[in-house]
């Protein structure tokens, strides 16, 4: 389907996408999809029938100890993909009438794994696109070559700084001019080989330390071929993270709030910037026109994509947030996040788990995102956790969820 084509009304008024638009998002016999207006345009959302993007995780081990890392507050054992636990996602993937997008990474360092290259050639052999997200200190010439023979589709490496002090500050124990050898590297074979695969995407994790370094990264599309970035907020497990936040004033608008400017499509030059700093120091929304009702507050992104997690062991969650035990700041409250777990995938498959009537339910629950509004509210106990909310809903609970109110993002 090309990026503009029409969609027709018959004659019983009933609205008919191309084919291959109705392909492409899943849009089957009987399956509910949402509608939202957004003025003239109607967007359209995936519906949740089928698994689209399925996170496997590796390992929880990692070679650096980052200052973001979620690790410094939990007490779980490390754990690393096992070979009858893989074999396991493969065969689901094998039973998926449309292949998912399977992304390898969690809450450890993929390339870890000693069998991470096999593991990205054997899901590829499934006709899956598959991506691997890596903090890029153990990508060498000949993983990055057997990376690209294995058929890896996309590879995203954080970054969170673009000098080498202020990558190493967050990277602790990171070599800034290391990583960007390594992506050179990445850069030259593919040349070498004339192709653009993989795909080469860039995390950002901004804070008050780093931020002012965004500018610099975003400078290495030119340098490496960098195709995608994905810039989100720290996460703030630990009180230390909870004052590098950037988004302490706007956590309580999500409802209601002050007054909003539409904007035209905006070129901010030097001579211009101004206005957008007029509009923040006035306590403003900015709103791109259309860019809001694209990804709303009160939207799991893990739903909207269609996504299904797989924690090294062969439990399966909802999403990356409740693979694992951990505490957050919610504003100046710390809540304590307990994991959810719709089943394992050494007692059930990985379309029986998806199909599950609870899963089902859950989904269908998050659609509508019938869930209390903690992150607006925050002033009660039921906020301190995520076992049950002021709705009646039981865990989980995700009214106080930061990817939720589109504050955290994951490639």
């Amino acid at each position: 389907m090309s990026e503009c084509d029409y969609a027709e009304v018959d004659e019983h008024g009933r609205l008919h996408f191309p084919p291959a638009l109705t392909a492409a998002l899943g849009l089957r016999p009987g399956s509910r999809a949402k509608i939202r207006r957004c003025g003239d345009a109607v967007l359209v959302q995936r519906p949740t029938v089928a698994l689209a993007r399925l996170y496997v995780e590796p390992t929880t081990a990692c070679n650096l100890r980052c200052r973001t890392c979620i690790r410094h507050v939990w007490d779980e054992p490390i754990g690393h993909l096992a070979e009858a636990t893989f074999a396991r996602i493969l065969e689901g993937l094998t039973a998926c009438p449309d292949r998912p997008t399977v992304v390898f990474g969690g809450l450890g360092e993929p390339l870890v794994h000693p069998r991470i290259v096999e593991m990205v050639g054997a899901a590829k052999a499934t006709q899956a696109q598959v991506e691997l997200i890596t903090n890029g200190t153990l990508l060498d010439r000949g993983r990055i070559t057997a990376l690209m023979d294995a058929g890896l589709d996309a590879l995203w490496v954080s970054l969170d700084g673009a000098s080498p002090e202020c990558y190493s500050d967050v990277r602790v124990a990171g070599d800034l001019a290391h990583v960007l050898a390594n992506l050179e590297c990445f850069r030259d074979l593919l040349l070498q080989r004339r192709t653009e695969q993989p795909r080469l995407g860039v995390a950002f994790v901004a804070m008050q330390r780093n931020v002012h370094e965004l500018p610099d990264i975003l400078k290495l599309s030119f340098r490496l071929g960098v195709r995608e970035f994905v810039i989100t907020h720290v996460y703030p497990h630990t009180d230390e993270l909870l004052q590098e936040i950037l988004y302490r004033r706007a956590i309580g608008q999500m409802h209601g709030g002050p007054s909003r400017i539409r904007l035209a499509r905006p070129v901010f030059t030097p001579e211009t910037a101004w206005m957008l700093d007029a509009m923040v120091r006035g306590q403003y929304v900015a709103r791109l026109d259309g860019l809001d009702a694209l990804w709303p507050v009160d939207t799991c992104p893990f739903v909207l994509r269609g996504a299904m997690c797989v924690r090294w062991d062969g439990q399966v969650s909802p999403c990356l947030p409740l693979l694992h035990r951990h505490t957050s700041y919610l504003g100046p409250r710390l809540r304590r996040i307990n994991p959810y777990f719709i089943g394992s995938l050494h007692e059930q498959s990985l379309l029986s788990l998806w199909d599950s009537r609870e899963y089902v339910a859950l989904r269908r629950r998050l659609e509508d995102f019938d869930c209390s509004p903690c992150t607006a509210c925050n002033s009660c106990e039921m906020a301190d956790a995520n076992l049950e909310d002021c709705f009646g809903n039981a865990h989980p609970t995700c009214g106080g969820c930061l990817w939720a109110q589109g504050f955290i993002r994951c490639p």
